[in-house]
């Protein structure tokens, strides 16, 4: 009986800290199944978690199996976030398009600078371009292994003036007429992964006749005399 008396006062102490306080000590948390655990505490520690997520500017769901819906329900909550990866492992997320269409609603999404997709395999232009397309602030995309084709990279060369790299690894529905559309329309874009593509030595100096200093990796696939080869005249 003493013990329990104890454990209630222990408890009813912890729930008097101020909401902000622990909003502070709850975005220690990068597992969110104590957060989900957290949330489920009390009313009070629920409002902190929600505080706890305004705070947070990276979130990552890599290695965790999120769906659309527990993931869109988070993000929501998350205003100052800039950075933000849905990766898929073995056992991580399943994201598809509708995933991203309900993202794309999120207050966050204009200010976000970093986006992982890599390996979302159930995700089409259909959901990237929702995304994307309010993405304003991008600077680092990174959809490799996914089945995206040039219809994406037109939208993220309209979309995303301030983008510096970008992951295409084997992004094999991807053509050239969309790299080059992407690297015309994107000025600021210094690193281009094109792992696993089909793109022939021409467009390679095509991409470097539009940008000399741009970065295309990896460094293998570029001819080893480069200057050798006739340049495409650009219009």
């Amino acid at each position: 009986m003493k013990r329990r008396a104890e454990e209630g006062k222990e408890e009813t102490e912890i729930d008097r800290l101020p909401v902000d306080l622990l909003a502070h000590i709850l975005a220690l948390l990068t597992c969110f199944k104590d957060l989900a655990q957290a949330s489920s505490v009390s009313r009070k520690w629920r409002q902190g978690v929600k505080e706890s997520l305004a705070r947070r500017e990276r979130l990552s769901f890599s290695g965790w199996k999120v769906d659309d819906d527990s993931s869109t329900r988070l993000v929501l909550h998350a205003y100052s976030l800039k950075d933000l990866d849905i990766s898929r492992s073995r056992w991580g997320c399943q994201i598809t398009d509708h995933g991203l269409h309900q993202l794309s609603m999120a207050n966050c999404i204009g200010k976000l600078c970093s986006v992982s997709l890599w390996g979302t395999t159930g995700i089409t232009d259909e959901g990237v371009v929702q995304l994307i397309s309010r993405a304003t602030s991008l600077q680092h995309l990174n959809i490799g292994g996914t089945f995206i084709t040039d219809i994406s990279l037109f939208a993220i060369a309209n979309s995303c003036p301030h983008l510096k790299s970008i992951v295409l690894w084997g992004c094999r529905h991807v053509t050239e007429s969309g790299l080059l559309a992407l690297v015309n329309k994107c000025g600021k874009l210094e690193s281009i992964n094109v792992w696993g593509m089909r793109i022939s030595v021409e467009c390679f100096i095509a991409l470097l006749t539009i940008s000399p200093a741009l970065q295309i990796q990896p460094k293998e696939l570029l001819p080893t005399s480069i200057d050798s080869v006739s340049i495409w005249p650009i219009a």
